[in-house]
Formats: C-alpha cells, sequence, structure tokens
C-alpha cells in the first residue's frame, strides 16, 4: 500500500481531454518532477508544462493535487487533465513510470479506498456498477448507493440483529434473575420481522436485476413466422437475413439497443421445431436455453397460417416459463389474410402486427413492461455477492428459530453471530482478501 500507483483514468482513444492519476506517498514528489514545480497548492488547479525524463516537452496540462486523507484513495493523488488522445496520455503515463510510480491493477484505486476506510464494499461496487449502468433508473439507484443508503440498510438491519442475540445472551447470563415472561415472544417478533422485511428487499431485488444489466429480449417461433423481420424492425436495420427459405435463422443472433431509457439485449433464436440436422438441433437448442435465460420473450405467430404442431410447442413453452417470464404474444404478418384462431393465445393478450411495415406498437409495449420495474423507495441489491450475503443472513435466522423455540439459547445464539457476520460481510468483510482481490480485480483500470 505504500507504492505509489499511477494509471489513465479515463477511457481510451481520441477525446478532448485525458487523465492520468497518481495516488501514494510519492505521489507529489512525482508530480512535481514532471512539472518542474516546487510547490504544489491542494485544490488548486495548476496550469504546468511536462515533461518526460530526458526533458522533453510533452504537453501543458491541468496538474491538481488532493492531499490525504481527504482525497478519493485517502493518500496523497494528483491528477494530470492532458489534451486528450492516445500517443499523449501514453506519454504521460510513461513518465510517472519511469520517475518511479508503478501501473495500478484493476480496481487498485476503488481497493486503496477501501482499506483506508474512505468508501464500503456496497460504495465500491455501486462506483463500478454506475460506469456500466444500462438505464436511467439503474444510475438513480447507484447513485444512491454511492451516498450509502445501503451501508445505512445493512447497518439497521445488523442492528436489530444484535437486539436479539443481546436479548439471549441476557438470559443465558442471568437465567435466574427475574426476566419478562415473554422475552422469547420478543425475540420471535423481532426476527420474523427482519426475515419479512430481507425476504422483500431480496424479491425486490432479483425481479429487477434487468434495471442493472440491461434486459434480455428473446424473439421465439417456428420457423419463417418473421423473428428476423422483427429484429431489423427493433434495430432499425437489416441485421438479420430474411428470407422465405424455413430455416434461415440457423443460430441465436444477439444485439443492443436503447428503447426508452433502457437498454436491452435482443436475441434472434433459430426456430423451434423438430430438428433435421444436428447443427439446427444445437440451434433449436440454444433457442429453448434462451428463453430461460431471457427477463422479457417475443413469442411470434404467422397470422397468415393456421396454429400447427411446432405452434403448439412454442405455446407448451410459454405455458411452462408463463410464471417466471414476462411474455410478450405477437401475431404477424396482419398484411396478409389472416386465418391464425387466438382461441389458445388469448391468455397471453396476443398483439398483431406486421414487422415488415411497423414495430412501433410492440416498442411501446416493450417499454410499459421495462417502465413497470421503476426505481422506488425500496432497498435494492445491486450485486450476486450481495444477495447470496442477504440469502445467508435469512439461512441463519431460519436455522435459529428451532432452538430459540426449545429455549436451547446456546445454539441460538452460534446461529444469531452468523447471521451477523453474514449481513457485515456486505459492506466490510475484512476477513477475505481474497474475495477483495477478486472483485476489485473486475474493476476497469483506473478505478
Amino acid at each position: 500500500m505504500n507504492t505509489t500507483i499511477t494509471a489513465i483514468a479515463t477511457a481510451f482513444g481520441v477525446g478532448s481531454i485525458a487523465i492520468i492519476r497518481l495516488s501514494g506517498d510519492r505521489a507529489v514528489e512525482i508530480a512535481k518532477t514532471l512539472s518542474r514545480c516546487e510547490t504544489l497548492k491542494t485544490r488548486y488547479a495548476h496550469l504546468t508544462p511536462l515533461y518526460n525524463s530526458v526533458g522533453e516537452l510533452i504537453d501543458e496540462a491541468i496538474t491538481i493535487y488532493f492531499e490525504g486523507p481527504r482525497s478519493f484513495t485517502g493518500e496523497d493523488v494528483v491528477e494530470f487533465q492532458c489534451h486528450g488522445g492516445v500517443v499523449v496520455a501514453q506519454e504521460i503515463l510513461q513518465a510517472t513510470l519511469d520517475a518511479g510510480a508503478r501501473l495500478a491493477e484493476p480496481g487498485e484505486y476503488s481497493k486503496r479506498a477501501f482499506m483506508n476506510g474512505r468508501i464500503d464494499l456496497t460504495e465500491a461496487e455501486a462506483i463500478a456498477q454506475l460506469i456500466e449502468a444500462k438505464s436511467e433508473d439503474a444510475a438513480k439507484i447507484l447513485a444512491k448507493q454511492m451516498k450509502g443508503s445501503l451501508r445505512e440498510y445493512v447497518e439497521e438491519v445488523r442492528d436489530q440483529l444484535l437486539h436479539a442475540l443481546a436479548y439471549s445472551e441476557v438470559t443465558i447470563d442471568y437465567a435466574e434473575e427475574d426476566l419478562p415472561q415473554d422475552l422469547i415472544e420478543q425475540i420471535q417478533e423481532r426476527l420474523n420481522t427482519i426475515s419479512k422485511n430481507l425476504k422483500r428487499t431480496l424479491q425486490v431485488s432479483e425481479s429487477r436485476q434487468g434495471l442493472m444489466q440491461g434486459f434480455k429480449v428473446s424473439l421465439i417461433g417456428k420457423p419463417n413466422v418473421g423473428k428476423s423481420s422483427l429484429l431489423n424492425a427493433l434495430l432499425n436495420y437489416n441485421r438479420a437475413i430474411v428470407s422465405e427459405i424455413a430455416g434461415t435463422t440457423r443460430d441465436t443472433i444477439e444485439e443492443q439497443v436503447k428503447i426508452g431509457s433502457h437498454i436491452i439485449r435482443i436475441v434472434d433464436t433459430a426456430g423451434i421445431r423438430e430438428a433435421g440436422d444436428e447443427i439446427e438441433r444445437i440451434g433449436i437448442e440454444r433457442s429453448i436455453e434462451a428463453v430461460e435465460e431471457s427477463d422479457i420473450v417475443i413469442a411470434i405467430f404467422d397470422g397468415s397460417r393456421e396454429l400447427d404442431s411446432e405452434d403448439e410447442k412454442i405455446i407448451e413453452l410459454m405455458n411452462a416459463h408463463k410464471d417466471d417470464r414476462k411474455f410478450i404474444c405477437v401475431v404477424n404478418k396482419q398484411d396478409l389474410e389472416q386465418k391464425l384462431s387466438r382461441t389458445q393465445l388469448e391468455s397471453f393478450a396476443p398483439m398483431g402486427i406486421s414487422a415488415k411495415v411497423d414495430g412501433t406498437q410492440l416498442i411501446e409495449r416493450l417499454k410499459n413492461i421495462m417502465d413497470k420495474q421503476n426505481v422506488s423507495d425500496e432497498m435494492m441489491l445491486i450485486s450476486s455477492r450481495q444477495i447470496e450475503a442477504v440469502k445467508s443472513t435469512l439461512a441463519e435466522i431460519d436455522e435459529a428459530i428451532e432452538p430459540l423455540g426449545d429455549q436451547d439459547l446456546e445454539i441460538f445464539s452460534f446461529h444469531m453471530n452468523q447471521a451477523i457476520h453474514a449481513m457485515a460481510s456486505i459492506t466490510r468483510p475484512f476477513d477475505n482478501e481474497e474475495m477483495l482481490d477478486k472483485m476489485f480485480g473486475s474493476f476497469c483500470l483506473g478505478k
């Protein structure tokens, strides 16, 4: 932690400004070497020339010094704001390396901020995910968590668990004293409330993962119903080959598009039918996997043809997943004579469109579904690590209920301690260095 690290903090490529960040004990010394300034005033924008190790001018840049511990990492930090571009930023980075800094590892700035107590893990994860936010709603949630909203929630739950544990410990230590007769009932009531709130948080978090990661939307249907035409209509360009030949799409095609305030991943799957060859069979298997992994499934039927056995397979797949997936049922080819009976589709509120003419109506339906996953005041977990920690907490609470009822308070206290440990791990799990390295290693370089 005593070494001085350096990295380019802005995206690679051409731009108006690039930022190179130094952090560590020698940050100011190295900055003075490059700028040839005798002093650097803290939190003041200095316009300085920057020189390489052989005294050649690299650029004129803004140099800002943030004195630790009042900096992002809690250490001395210096930022060079130079002209953007590939070459200039790289030259300044090399000059800092030549002056004695080392290249930062991915996420090392955030890790140092965490280790120095400037942020906790909830804030670090919010920072990392905000960079890759897939919707405006996600950005709002993450902005709140950067301000410590999840940390406050975790501390509140932990405090409630500690109160329940304290009741148990008092009963163990002062068993001969006069204690309230309804103490066990009080503890059970407290645990039931905690468990109910955590389950609600877990439910909200799992149902809104599409907000954080981007909604995954799959197009399914038998061959030649217009899936590829619909994909092209949603993307507003001809991404997929459209042909009258059944089975033209032999594999899944995945693209991204923004609808409203959401970025979605659209998967055009191979037609679901009896496979004619091995390649087609694999494509159909991937289609079924895409449905199982999607947040929203658009099931497409050909309005110009009567329902057949292949359509029946689509309906069976829809019925099998209707409780855990959002389905949009589309009857395509409305510009042709209609022969399809919608009786078997009525429970899915089928909508008629012509993909080759206009996909506006479908886009609005998609937007409405995603907008319903709106931001509310309810707390949301933003990573699988946080979700697993809450699941572990709930499991330990469940394990504690039975010994509590039997007044086996030593076992109850053990499970309560485990629950407190699991909940606290969301913010500061100091005892797992390997986990911290893995988590921060997933951050981008310079963050």
